[in-house]
């Protein structure tokens, strides 16, 4: 057997680049486990939740919005920032009434994914939400969604052909199609 090694980078120093609402970029001299530094770029952002919402069809509400960032319209599960401090389950049922006016009877923890951890420092806790109730739906004043029922099988197969690319829709359409045996 291998003996474990360290491979561990320490930090020598950091540059502050930027502050915004939603993150901070800052770039770090790093001490590598070969004793050489680098560089590491790094965005610091909120964390976040997502919600898998399946109706008493197991339809997925979902939301279509355009995502300035890749220029184009994306499908995704409703989602959205934590406030500080704020236990993912509370922001999880806040986003998802916000986005689609669903409440559900139930909610259950699928994990939480580092959305891009070369990088990106944000952890987004997803949740499977059952039993929906709909009632009015209330997106913030910067956010224009469009939502759809969508069957999950039917979803199962747009995130495994490439149709689906947002990383928290694949991850918890796949987690849940595991979990629930769908």
């Amino acid at each position: 057997m291998n003996q474990p090694v360290d491979l561990t980078e320490r930090t020598l120093s950091r540059k502050d680049l930027y502050e915004g609402l939603l993150c901070r970029v800052h770039v770090d001299e790093v001490l590598l486990p070969n004793g050489h530094t680098s560089q590491r770029e790094v965005v610091d952002h909120v964390d976040g939740v997502a919600v898998l919402p399946l109706d008493e069809r197991n339809n997925v509400l979902t939301v279509t919005q355009y995502r300035y960032v890749f220029g184009k319209l994306l499908l995704e599960i409703p989602a959205g920032k934590l406030d500080e401090g704020e236990d993912p389950v509370t922001g999880a049922l806040r986003e998802l009434e916000e986005e689609t006016g669903a409440v559900p009877d139930s909610l259950l923890p699928l994990g939480v994914i580092l959305p891009a951890p070369g990088c990106y420092g944000e952890k987004l806790h997803l949740f499977l939400a059952r039993g929906l109730r709909m009632e009015e739906q209330s997106p913030d004043p910067d956010e224009f969604l469009q939502v759809e029922r969508i069957p999950f099988p039917e979803m199962v197969h747009r995130c495994l052909n490439g149709e689906i690319e947002d990383a928290k829709t694949v991850a918890a359409v796949l987690k849940a199609k595991v979990q629930l045996n769908l």
